[in-house]
């Protein structure tokens, strides 16, 4: 990464959470949005139009743990004036992957363009968010990540072969993230992340990760990630998960948040803590 690009994440770093979206809304920002706006909460992203809302909420309700919802906004409304009072879904994520008929069409910087009065905006929790919550237990987030020498490290994302619970037409797989945690401090990750349910709460699976059918060699959302001998591999239920659902059940359109690029929420961790 860049100096400046550096430069600019570390001013991102200890701000509110709404001076990172006027960064991006502006244009000053278009990375990913690790360790900005530190112990808010950070959120995955879904935009359908309405007749497919309801199932859509359903398909949350039944599905807690990659999907736990935030807020909805009302139709044709793009402000989640729940958890960010003023922000605008349509310009304040620095990446947006737009969904049609089953396939990634491309990905945006803004979907002003795009919006329509149909449109129902989803905000979903993630484990991005507490990664204040691991800093202030003496664990940095950080050596839990993979990434290459000299690029940004990224947390693997991989379909796993564990099924959601369906709803009308959204079905498929659960998405899931892959920590590598040294072993003496898994219990520890493990306690800290489930005090967050609104984040992902807890792992969905820890160990093999063939038990789920997951090769972490494998690129695939992102990867691949090598698991050293002295770690354990420890998964998180995923917000990319409507992603992958929309492309198992052919949504005619579907907005997403790029994997990596979240919308930053006026929540802090102490208001979704358990």
């Amino acid at each position: 990464m860049p100096d400046g690009a550096l430069s600019r994440r570390a001013e991102l770093h200890d701000v509110p959470a709404r001076v990172v979206r006027e960064a991006i809304r502006s244009g000053r920002w278009r990375g990913t949005t690790h360790d900005m706006a530190r112990g808010h909460v950070q959120a995955n992203l879904a935009i359908l139009p309405e007749r497919y809302a309801l199932d859509f909420m359903r398909f949350c309700l039944r599905n807690p743990k990659p999907c736990p919802l935030l807020d909805v906004t009302d139709t044709g409304n793009p402000e989640p004036a729940r958890v960010a009072p003023g922000a605008d879904l349509r310009s304040d994520l620095s990446r947006y992957v737009i969904y049609r008929d089953g396939k990634k069409v491309e990905e945006v910087g803004d979907i002003r363009a795009l919006w329509r009065p149909d449109h129902v905006g989803f905000v979903m929790g993630c484990s991005l968010s507490f990664d204040a919550a691991l800093t202030d237990a003496g664990i940095d987030p950080a050596q839990l990540r993979r990434g290459e020498p000299g690029v940004q490290a990224r947390i693997p994302v991989y379909t796993s072969a564990l099924q959601c619970v369906p709803a009308g037409p959204f079905q498929g797989p659960l998405v899931v993230s892959l920590k590598p945690v040294p072993r003496h401090l898994a219990a520890e990750v493990e306690a800290v992340t489930s005090r967050y349910p609104l984040a992902h709460g807890g792992p969905a699976h820890v160990g093999d990760p063939a038990a789920i059918g997951v090769d972490p060699s494998r690129a695939e959302w992102t990867g691949p990630c090598t698991i050293g001998p002295d770690e354990v591999p420890m998964f998180w239920a995923c917000g990319v998960t409507p992603q992958a659902v929309a492309l198992a059940a052919g949504i005619p359109e579907m907005i997403t948040h790029a994997t990596g690029h979240m919308f930053l929420t006026d929540l802090t961790l102490a208001d979704i803590r358990r």
